[in-house]
């Protein structure tokens, strides 16, 4: 690497917290607003469904396979639960705040708490309104001064119904003191023989995915458990899937021009590579040069991909005819590339509400150095034998009615132009 190349990363890498970036967030805690933001997808088709599921490796064909779908209860194939968060269109509305930049700043999802009311169906198109729920200083032994921003987004379909609730929780810190501090620059990348794979292997052939058989509230007892299934070892094949499948083009990178324009708007998400070109900050998900330039020992997956595992282990288990009401998900340590994870759970406790027969299970994610690196909680409402087939849970009624006045905006801005 050129000195001059060093010399701009050594730039792109010493970005501290401003405060008027931390004022201007505090500042907008509480107000909601209509997102213009485009997402991956903007619209669940077979194909973008079938897509996703590969991405996060969930091959439940109530997810991939439109004719399957069609003999489920749900007449047609549905989205698996975390493509809400890649599915969106601009919703139009008022102009949204001015928000702040946080240029050179380390951002990444270290968890999230959903609640879901309705399926996503082919043909449906995705929206959101919401903003920033709270905002919290931390000192993080990885990177030193570090902030903790909660959002609440409110997705609701093009009929103005709310999908669901997700509140993600994103850590960001200063890629300088991640650098210096090197609290990772020991750690030891995994390495296998051919009978660690066939033992990790093993877990997989093993792994029976409830699909189409009910399980019902009543066969179900407390201290039942979930699992083992199977997660990685992450591979660079993955997260490119992932990225091209899952929540991987929020900042709109591309390739020739259209790079070059990209870069022209966020200069400063650019940093040069080994070789001197312009590349997106992102890249640290398969750049383990760049990686290791913030502080850490490899290129890592991204956090929602995580997620997705943990609800595709519980999506496995409850069935198709099953619904995950609430899901609160931590990722507490990075998966690097060659990292693998067993995932097992178990059910806390059993009740009922609003008519519906639900489970509390926890289910959680340890790596090849016994680490739990992901957990999650979750509400999971199953068939009974007594109440009958699961009923979908409904939103608060304030927020279905703002739910509804969003859409009719956006539908007024749209066929008034």
């Amino acid at each position: 690497m050129s000195t001059e190349v060093t010399d701009r990363v050594e730039e792109a890498t010493s970005a501290t917290f401003r405060d008027e970036d931390v004022e201007l967030t505090r500042s907008l805690i509480g107000k909601e607003f209509a997102s213009p933001a485009r997402e991956q997808w903007t619209e669940a088709s077979h194909d973008t469904m079938r897509a996703y599921s590969r991405a996060a490796g969930d091959d439940n064909p109530l997810f991939c396979d439109r004719e399957y779908g069609k003999r489920t209860r749900w007449s047609g194939q549905i989205a698996a639960p975390f493509m809400v968060r890649a599915i969106n269109n601009p919703l139009r509305g008022e102009k949204p705040p001015r928000q702040a930049s946080f240029r050179g700043i380390h951002q990444f999802v270290s968890g999230q708490t959903i609640d879901w009311y309705l399926p996503i169906r082919e043909g449906d198109k995705l929206f959101k309104f919401g903003g920033i729920e709270g905002l919290t200083p931390k000192e993080s032994s990885f990177a030193g001064r570090s902030l903790i921003k909660v959002d609440r987004w409110t997705h609701i379909n093009q009929r103005g119904e709310v999908v669901a609730v997700s509140r993600p929780l994103m850590v960001m810190t200063e890629r300088k003191a991640a650098r210096e501090r090197k609290k990772l620059a020991d750690l030891e990348l995994a390495n296998y023989s051919p009978e660690d794979i066939a033992r990790h292997d093993a877990i997989y052939a093993a792994e029976q995915p409830r699909y189409g058989e009910p399980r019902y509230w009543e066969d179900v007892e407390v201290g039942d458990r979930i699992g083992p299934a199977g997660g990685g070892p992450l591979t660079m094949t993955d997260i490119i899937f992932w990225h091209a499948g899952g929540v991987g083009f929020r900042f709109n990178p591309g390739s020739g021009r259209m790079a070059y324009k990209n870069r022209q708007r966020m200069p400063a998400f650019y940093v040069p590579n080994d070789q001197g070109v312009p590349d997106i900050a992102q890249r640290v998900h398969w750049d383990s040069s760049w990686a290791r330039a913030i502080g850490a020992p490899s290129a890592y997956d991204y956090s929602v991909m995580r997620e997705a595992w943990l609800a595709h282990v519980l999506t496995d288990w409850m069935g198709d005819d099953g619904w995950m009401c609430h899901m609160h998900a931590e990722v507490r340590k990075f998966n690097y590339i060659g990292d693998l994870h067993v995932f097992t759970g178990q059910v806390m406790k059993k009740r009922h509400e609003d008519g519906r027969a639900i489970v509390d299970v926890r289910v959680a994610g340890v790596n090849q150095r016994g680490e739990e690196s992901c957990h999650a909680v979750a509400a999971i409402a199953l068939p009974s034998r007594d109440h009958g087939p699961v009923q979908l849970p409904q939103p608060p009624a304030d927020l279905a009615r703002r739910a509804l006045e969003f859409m009719i905006e956006h539908n007024r801005r749209t066929h008034g132009e």
